[in-house]
This record gives structure tokens, C-alpha cells and sequence, in this order.
């Protein structure tokens, strides 16, 4: 089971929502949190700082959970969105228009001169 930051000793009800106001909203998150970031939220000195973050750090390797979006109630970043405009979603955007200039150019003949070529008609 996933540890919840009330897990970690000297994490109470009030400093997790301390934490959460400043979107430090699971273990993993505090884990990865710098001590200056941490030390600044009120309530944290840069001691109990550096004590939460490596407690968070052994829970997590304890528990065999790492994580990214894996933090209760923390909103999943870029990469674990899904719907996103990632390199497939470029691609058939990128044929979508391609085909658009493709139907725009028929029946108008070949198409217009790039000066590639000679050109017809002037001598």
C-alpha cells in the first residue's frame, strides 16, 4: 500500500496541509522537495526539513513506491496526462493538413509555378 504523508514522523493533520498549500501533497513529492523550499513553509525550520524529506526518502524505499504521479491527491503532470499533443498527435495533425492542400489543388491543373523549370509562355 501507497504511504500517506501522515505516515511520516513528525507529519501531523495541520503540517500536511501546510504542505498541501504549498503542493507538497504526497511522499513522493516531499521525497524530492529541496530543504529552502521546505524550511520556507511556516511551521518548518530548516532541521525538521531536512528530518521530513529524509524520513519521506527511507518511507518511500521502504514501501517500494517511487513515484511521480503516484502522490495522493497530487494532479499528474504533462507526462501522465493522456490526450496531450504528444509526437503521434503532431503527426496525424501534420497529415490532417496536408491532405486539406492536397483537395484544395484539384481540378485547378498543376498547380503554380515555384520558378523551377522553364516557364511557359514568355520568351
Amino acid at each position: 500500500m501507497k504511504p500517506a504523508i501522515i505516515d511520516i514522523p513528525g507529519i501531523g493533520p495541520a503540517a500536511a496541509d501546510a504542505l498541501a498549500e504549498h503542493r507538497i501533497r504526497g511522499v513522493a513529492s516531499l521525497a524530492r522537495a529541496s530543504v529552502e523550499k521546505i524550511a520556507a513553509i511556516p511551521g518548518f525550520s530548516e532541521a525538521r526539513a531536512t528530518r521530513v524529506i529524509a524520513a519521506a526518502a527511507e518511507l518511500l524505499a521502504e514501501s517500494g513506491v517511487t513515484g511521480s504521479a503516484t502522490d495522493k491527491g497530487a494532479k499528474p503532470g504533462k507526462q501522465a496526462r493522456t490526450g496531450g499533443k504528444g509526437k503521434k498527435d503532431k503527426k496525424d495533425k501534420k497529415d490532417k493538413k496536408d491532405k486539406k492542400k492536397k483537395g484544395k489543388n484539384k481540378g485547378k491543373g498543376k498547380g503554380k509555378d515555384k520558378g523551377k523549370g522553364k516557364k511557359k509562355g514568355k520568351k
